[in-house]
Order: C-alpha cells, then structure tokens, then sequence
C-alpha cells in the first residue's frame, strides 16, 4: 500500500490545529503522568491516587451539559482560546507551588479540578470544531489524524516526565506545559474565521430547553448511545493509569525513566493503529469492528494485570494502546456523522459525560481495590469488568453489531 498524504492535512485550518495539539498535548500528557509520580511521593498510599479521578470528574459532570450549549451558541474557537488559556495559568501554578517546595495534595487536587472545568468547556468546542474544518468525506480520516495528534503527544509526554523529573525536577515538567498550549493558542489565532452552523431553533443558546435537547438527541438515537455506554463502562473496568506508579514500583521494580516509558507504551500502541486506519478512505463495518476492538482492549488490561516483567507489561499496554485507537476512532466518527452540526457541541458535552467519567470515575475504583487487594487484582478485575460490559452492550443493542457506517443520520430512533 502506497503511503499517501492524509487528505484531512490538506485543509489548512485543521492542520494548524492538528501541529499545535501534537505539542500541547504532549505537555498535557508530561504533566498527568508526573501528578501520578508527584503524589505516589507525597504518600505511599494507592487511594489518593485515585483522589486525582474525583478532582477531575467532579467538574466534568457538573459543567459540561453547560460547556456543550456554549460550544453550540458561541464561536468554538474563541471559546477554545479562552479554555486553553486557562489551562496554560493553572500549569503555571501548579510549577510555582512545586518550585516553592510547600505543595500539598489537596492544592494538587484543586489545580486538577480546575484545569478539568476548562475541559469540560474544550472538549465540546474542539471536537464539534472538526467537522467545521475538513468535509465530511474526510472526517473520518480527520479522527484517524486526531487520534495520531493524541498518541503521539501520549508517547512524547510521558517519555518526556520521566527524563524531566530524573534530571530537571518535578515543577518542570508543569513549566513546560504551561508553555506547550502556546502551540493551540498560535494555531487557534493563524487558522481565522471558522464558520459553523447555530441553534435551529427559539430556545436561548444555552437554557435548561437547550441541554435537555442534546440528551434527548442521544436517548433517541440509540448507535450513539450504546458507542457512549460501552465507553463508560470499558473505560471504567479497564482504567488503572493511576495505579502505574504503583506497578512501577511496587511490582515492576523500576524507577522514573521505565515509568516514563511504562506510561507512553500504550500511545504506541495507540498511534501505529491510527497511522494505519489513516491510509484507509472508507471504514466499513464500523460495528463490528468496534466491538472487537473493545474486546481486545479487555483481554490485554488482564494481560497486563498479570504481567511480572518489564517487557511483557510494556508489550501488554501497546496492545491495550492500539485496540482503545481503532475504538476511539470509530465511535468519533460514528457520532459526528450521525450527528447535525447544530446540536454536535451538546452530543460531544454528553459523550464527555461518558468518556471521562469512566476512566475517572475508574481512577477511584482501580485506587480502592489497589488499597484493599492489590494492584494486580484491580487491574485484572477490570479487564474482566470490560468484557462482560462488551456482551451486555452487544445484546442489549444488536443494531451496533451490525453498523457499516454508510447509514444516512436519522431524526430519531428508539432502542433495538
């Protein structure tokens, strides 16, 4: 197969904003790992890892409905600077506290919390963007290139905390971030106006009658809606980030610099898959291929859970990397396509509902049965955990088994 330029790079508004999260992500990604390692050195204690998941969860659920209405009503890409923004400060608090030597967990907690509420205004804005960008026949391609944007950031970053904390220092690793959103912010002010589509109808951009309308919109569209609850409770089961410095430690026996690759492994994983889904134009049995990715996601996190050896962990969590790449890819895309632009901003603010509050809400759970049974057995229940939530989903909903992702959007559905 002939490698061919990804046909969503050739838009150039998309692909300034493609360039500039690959580097903020990176440092997002540098500064999420090192808050693990931060806190696993603040205390021995595996639970307060997973305090990090309350901090970040919290505002998820209690901002984001709100966050989807605005991405709907306002410009996203101003919305997006003001986020990013926002961000970049609270990074840079973050390495002033720890450069001052007198940083305790609960500012940890609180700098967490506040970084996640300008996420849950981001993330509406910055995916319902996409579609604004590219056309729709390279939207999938888009996600595939999105997903490569992630990855590949989640390889640099992590990879990056571990040489940054062995050698600079743990506040460095929050300096750098802070400046890394730079990149967002240069692209975000380079790419110009970007037309989008608003409200069709009289309700006020962002009222009670807005957001009840975007979860209507899901409940009625049932594709939609079982992608976003196998994603939840795959992500629930299977979401032991947390607990890595733990596994490092504890079980693995390593220091900083194997943590750093222990932590970027799965985004290698993860951005191989999207380098070979982006040279695919058509994605055919969405579906089923959806499914089997989520599987496959389960059956490698019990692998990992009852790994004893650097390199069967490291191979464990590259495969666990590339089956969550070909899920994410293609629950994206479904969405998107099933969805109309007017009403993508509160889709994707319920979708974040789901996706982050798995694997959040799952950092609480995995840090629990961690301080109960142990690390391996909170990894090991989880897989399992994912694979029964894998058959309940595909029983309840038989339609997404059998999704080719040629399907014209429908303006409502019930159940099947």
């Amino acid at each position: 197969m002939q490698l061919q330029i990804p046909p969503s790079l050739r838009h150039r508004p998309y692909r300034l904003l493609w360039f500039g999260q690959i580097v903020s992500i990176a440092g997002t990604q540098m500064q999420v790992w090192a808050i693990f390692w931060h806190i696993r050195n603040l205390t021995d204690q595996p639970i307060a890892l997973g305090g990090v998941g309350a901090a970040r969860i919290l505002p998820i659920i209690v901002f984001s409905l709100i966050g989807g209405a605005v991405a709907d009503s306002a410009n996203r890409r101003v919305l997006m600077f003001i986020t990013q923004t926002v961000m970049a400060l609270s990074a840079l608090a973050l390495a002033f506290l720890t450069f001052s030597g007198e940083i305790v967990l609960w500012q940890i907690y609180a700098l967490t919390a506040i970084q996640a509420t300008a996420i849950a205004f981001d993330a509406p804005a910055r995916q319902s963007l996409v579609p604004n960008l590219v056309p729709a026949r390279d939207l999938s391609n888009a996600f595939s290139l999105s997903s490569i944007a992630m990855q590949t950031g989640s390889i640099i970053g992590p990879a990056m905390s571990g040489l940054v904390i062995a050698y600079w220092g743990q506040g460095y690793t929050y300096l750098l971030n802070a400046f890394s959103y730079g990149a967002v912010l240069a692209a975000l002010l380079l790419m110009g106006r970007v037309p989008q589509q608003k409200a069709l109808n009289g309700h006020p951009p962002v009222s009670l009658q807005a957001i009840r309308e975007g979860i209507q919109f899901i409940l009625t569209h049932p594709v939609i809606l079982s992608t976003m609850l196998l994603d939840f409770f795959a992500t629930f089961f299977s979401s032991a980030n947390t607990l890595m410095p733990v596994f490092a430690r504890d079980v693995l026996k390593v220091g900083e610099v194997e943590y750093g690759w222990l932590s970027a492994a799965q985004s290698i994983g993860a951005v191989t898959a999207a380098m070979i889904l982006s040279q695919v134009s058509t994605l055919r049995r969405q579906g089923p291929l959806f499914l089997g990715s989520v599987v496959v996601f389960g059956i490698a996190t019990v692998a990992f859970g009852l790994s004893r050896s650097l390199i069967a962990a490291i191979l464990a969590l590259i495969l666990i990397g590339a089956a969550d790449s070909v899920s994410t890819i293609i629950r994206n895309t479904i969405r998107q396509l099933q969805t109309p632009d007017y009403i993508r901003g509160r889709m994707t603010s319920v979708n974040q509902i789901f996706f982050m509050g798995g694997p959040q809400l799952g950092e609480i759970e995995a840090g629990v049965v961690a301080q109960l049974f142990g690390a391996p057995l909170a990894v090991v229940s989880g897989g399992i955990g994912c694979l029964l939530a894998v058959g309940w989903i595909s029983h309840r909903w038989p339609l997404l088994r059998r999704f080719n992702g040629d399907e014209p959007i429908q303006a409502g559905a019930t159940a099947d």
